[in-house]
């Protein structure tokens, strides 16, 4: 395994999405945020795996995730005007897809 930038970018991304849903389903019981969290944080980590494997589609998947999250949380971000979570997704994401483009 190749443990590239992009690659723990995105395992480190996928693991505080799940975090995150974890601790939105906690605070507001909201099974939204766990369910997603869930699916976005487990498809970020099988990228990051495949990244690392140097599977050319994991890269490419993971890109594509981190890009919906982070459209997501900008729509979220606009309609709450909360930081949190939405600016750190939002942080995360472009933080990530930087990774994966260099």
């Amino acid at each position: 395994m190749n443990f590239s930038p992009s690659a723990i970018a995105l395992i480190v991304y996928g693991v505080i999405a799940i975090v995150g849903g974890i601790i939105g389903f906690i605070k507001s019981q909201s099974k939204a945020s766990i369910i997603s969290g869930s699916i976005s944080g487990a498809g970020l980590l099988i990228a990051g795996t495949a990244d690392a494997q140097s599977q050319e589609w994991g890269k490419i998947a993971g890109m594509a995730i981190s890009s919906l999250l982070v459209i997501v949380f900008i729509v979220r971000l606009i309609k709450t005007k909360k930081f949190m979570p939405a600016g750190l997704m939002i942080l995360g994401g472009v933080v990530t897809l930087g990774a994966a483009l260099l």
